[in-house]
């Protein structure tokens, strides 16, 4: 007779497995001796009603029991949020704003308690709490305008000084989609006091022109008020530009740092045109905020000496190519010619904010006269300043050339306020800068 062969049950074999994973799964929640780690942004310490909390709470070992949140107040103490995950759950985010009316002005703190699932020693470890401490500040702003009607042309340039009732953390004039900061200069009891130049973009119409102050203090709470102005429209001339072969052929290898394509030289000289001035014009608003918060211009700006007007602030270029309409720009600046390579002056005392080629612009001088207003310098053949250098009023920074997208040696000679180019006209004028700016000033 054989023998029956015995096998081995496989009852057991399950047992043994159950066995093992709940001996892993009590080791997991045996050895976890580190509790829940808990954060509430923000990290700000006064907030307002805008204000976004975070509060996160994490634990990868044995996962989150329970969290709870309260705001303590004074005497008073606030549910925020309570919650009871799944055992798997190893985080939990929770988002809230304080509504209005539920607690004063003034300080006040939260408070967020989580528990693990843990079982070491009998739960003992796994227990966490953090307090953070905030105060609210409900109240927006108030604003005082400190100067009479603001008297401002098309194209053209403006000052308003202005007081808020506390120092925020952003104040300026909104002019439809654009913002020109303003600066604090003083406080004079209670008061805060800023000044705010600014402009009538030149392509934006009287009807058009609405601009406000506006101001974010840090605890996000926001005001804004108009002030008193008269806005006169300006016309501005057409002028037509006859592009040549030579002209571009000329003119594009010097623009092969950009991403131009390899078109015809028409399309690559579009595309500088267009894709490249828009890059550029972008830059000239981050290096508007590359600014001194006081005035460190004195008197009338100086202009290319013995020089001619060949292009005048935004005229309204249209492009022909062998008789045909090809493009439309806007110009904005002034156009300088002298003789070749003639000496250019510093137009007013200033910093030195950039000192280098700029694209459509070629190589290029800008310099901060303080409360964003900056000047810009073209199409140069050499430049003699450097970044950060202090100039004076005269001083040579560099020599007219062809650089850029220039037909022929010349300077273009800008006025550019937070980035926004501005008529340069208005500051060659001492009684104009009198009568529109310095006498505004406290």
């Amino acid at each position: 007779m054989k023998k029956e062969k015995k096998s081995f049950p496989f009852s057991i074999i399950i047992s043994v497995l159950v066995l093992a994973v709940m001996g892993v799964g009590c080791f997991m929640l045996f050895r976890d001796t580190t509790p829940p780690a808990i954060t509430i942004q923000p990290e700000s310490e006064t907030v307002g009603l805008a204000t976004k909390f975070t509060v996160t709470v994490q634990d990868s070992f044995s996962g989150i029991k329970n969290v709870e949140a309260v705001l303590i107040s004074g005497n008073n103490t606030i549910p925020i949020f309570s919650q009871k995950p799944s055992r798997t759950t190893q985080e939990v985010q929770e988002n809230f704003t304080l509504k209005k009316g539920v607690i004063p002005d003034g300080p006040f703190t939260i408070r967020v308690s989580s528990r693990d699932n843990s079982l070491y020693p009998f739960g003992r470890a796994g227990k966490s709490s953090i307090s953070k401490s905030f105060t609210l500040d409900s109240k927006p702003p108030k604003i005082y305008v400190m100067t009479h009607t603001t008297n401002i042309n098309q194209g053209g340039s403006g000052l308003v000084a202005f007081a808020l009732s506390e120092n925020v953390e952003k104040a300026g004039i909104q002019v439809g989609k654009r913002f020109f900061p303003a600066y604090r200069q003083a406080a004079e009891g209670d008061k805060n006091v800023y000044y705010c130049l600014f402009a009538m973009p030149w392509d934006t119409p009287p009807a058009a022109f609405k601009p406000l102050i506006t101001v974010a203090d840090k605890a996000g709470n926001t005001a804004s008020r108009g002030f008193p102005y008269h806005a006169n429209a300006r016309h501005f001339r057409a002028d037509r530009i006859n592009l040549s072969d030579a002209f571009m052929e000329r003119t594009v290898p010097e623009f092969s740092r950009y991403d131009i394509g390899n078109g015809s030289p028409l399309e690559q000289y579009l595309t500088i045109n267009n894709k490249v001035r828009t890059m550029n014009r972008a830059q000239l608003v981050q290096l508007g905020l590359d600014t001194a918060d006081e005035i460190l211009w004195k008197g009338a700006f100086v202009r290319l000496p013995n020089a001619a007007n060949r292009a005048r602030f935004a005229d309204q270029r249209d492009y022909y190519y062998k008789g045909k309409k090809v493009d439309h720009q806007t110009h904005l600046g002034i156009d300088l010619a002298s003789i070749r390579q003639a000496k250019v002056p510093a137009a007013n005392e200033g910093i030195v904010v950039f000192a280098d080629f700029h694209g459509i612009y070629g190589n290029c001088v800008i310099i901060d006269h303080g409360l964003g207003l900056q000047t810009l310098y073209a199409h140069l053949s050499s430049i003699a300043v450097a970044q950060n250098d202090n100039v004076s009023k005269g001083q040579i920074i560099g020599r007219t050339g062809t650089s850029g997208l220039a037909g022929g040696d010349h300077l273009h000679y800008g006025v550019i306020l937070s980035g926004t180019p501005v008529q340069p006209i208005e500051w060659w004028d001492a009684h104009w800068i009198k009568n529109n700016i310095t006498s505004k000033l406290q």
